[in-house]
């Protein structure tokens, strides 16, 4: 570093001129690497002593800074800045720096350059270990804690790690029930900025996400991911003794059930009863409550009974209306999670559940039972009137109308 003139400063490694010497020191460190002031909690080093300051707050909780026009506290004052823009009023005034492609607007310069590569598709960070590339190069350090398996971020509520700061943040309103981002057409609220993103497309009717093989538009990469699995070439799980290719690898595993050898071997506990063989334990104990009838569990409300206390939990849901999960694509809330598993279905089109006879896939596990009774001709639903035998329990409710106009009297 040199002094061309008495002010300012002259950098050798890269030319820039700097007004203070102190300033020429600190930028000489971008070049050299050096770090030296550290975390006396942690150990991590800085190359300037404030940011040694402004990190040990995340150690203290120490948050000094607040809006001014809702009250919250940031660790530092840029993010105040940067918070200030979420208030609409400030929002609309405050998005100097545009996109020459779409006319987006941004906050920062350097959104709008990383923006930018949306449209070019350059992703100039790659991973040392599997050559995954990458936009920005804070994403490559994230990203290889996939392989390192850290997870230096945790809930200060319940104590799970994440291996993402920003992962934490949203777990967070998980137990605050915090929804700071909401729908400008409809006012609905969400936790993450991404759900409300991907919620938009419902009235907006955006797809950008498309399948390569036949062209069918998504709103969310992960639907058109799994969506080219139902193509045969993507069904890269293979069966290790007959060959057969599945899309998912719970699916080989389930299938696998199905070659008598493993079947006798994966299902060690059997019922006292009937004999039924079951995988866990547990299933095997809750199967047998079908054969006692015991019900321990109560509802504090109705006193219905229930096999299981997790299914007493569900039931109060009927009683309280709460609706805890909902879909990330239309914003659909339901009481159980494994519905909006089957309701996630109708979206991507996805069927895991094939007929092991003809192929014929099905998106619910029960459709696939439904069917595969056509093969075997089996009728387990029978009229207590004349006797006639159904493959279905509705079928037999429409049948009874051709009795007494009654639909109570069926056998299973």
């Amino acid at each position: 570093m040199k002094n061309k003139r008495e002010n300012p400063f002259y950098c050798d490694v890269c030319g820039k001129t700097l007004a203070w010497k102190a300033n020429a020191i600190t930028h000489m460190r971008t070049h050299t690497g050096e770090k030296p002031f550290s975390c006396k909690a942690c150990g991590k080093a800085f190359a300037q002593k404030n940011n040694v300051k402004e990190h040990m707050r995340t150690h203290t909780g120490e948050k000094p800074f607040s809006c001014k026009v809702c009250g919250k506290a940031f660790a530092q004052q840029n993010n105040v800045t940067r918070h200030m823009r979420t208030h609409t009023d400030l929002k609309e005034r405050e998005k100097p720096f545009s996109c020459e492609v779409c006319g987006k607007a941004f906050t920062q310069q350097t959104d709008a350059t990383v923006h930018m590569r949306t449209h070019t598709g350059e992703k100039p960070f790659s991973c040392e270990v599997c050559g995954k590339e990458f936009a920005l190069k804070h994403h490559v350090k994230e990203h290889m804690r996939t392989h390192t398996g850290e997870k230096p971020y945790s809930c200060k509520i319940c104590g799970k790690t994440f291996a993402c700061q920003n992962n934490v943040t949203v777990h967070t309103r998980t137990h605050t029930g915090e929804k700071p981002f909401s729908c400008k057409v409809c006012g609905k609220r969400f936790a993450d900025q991404s759900n409300a993103t991907i919620h938009m497309r419902i009235h907006t009717g955006e797809k950008p996400y498309s399948c390569e093989v036949c062209g069918k538009a998504f709103t969310h990469h992960t639907d058109a991911k799994v969506h080219m699995r139902t193509h045969m070439s993507e069904k890269r799980y293979l069966c290790k003794i007959c060959g057969k290719a599945f899309a998912q690898q719970n699916n080989v595993t389930r299938h696998m059930r199905t070659h008598t050898d493993l079947k006798k071997r994966d299902k060690s506990f059997s019922c006292e009863v009937c004999g039924k063989a079951f995988t866990r334990q547990t299933d095997a104990t809750v199967h047998m409550l079908t054969h006692t009838g015991e019900k321990p569990f109560s509802c504090e409300v109705c006193g219905r009974a229930f096999a299981l206390k997790n299914y007493v939990k569900k039931h109060m849901r009927t009683h309280t209306g709460e609706k805890p999960y909902s879909c990330k694509i239309c914003g659909k809330a339901f009481a159980c999670q494994n519905n909006v598993t089957r309701h996630m279905r109708t979206h991507t089109g996805e069927k895991p559940f094939s007929c092991e006879v003809c192929g014929k896939a099905f998106a619910q596990q029960t459709d696939a039972k439904v069917h595969m009774q056509t093969h075997t001709g089996e009728k387990p639903f029978s009229c207590k009137v004349c006797g006639k035998a159904f493959a279905q329990k509705n079928h037999v409710t429409k049948h009874m109308q051709t009795h007494s106009g009654d639909s109570k009297n069926f056998n299973a």
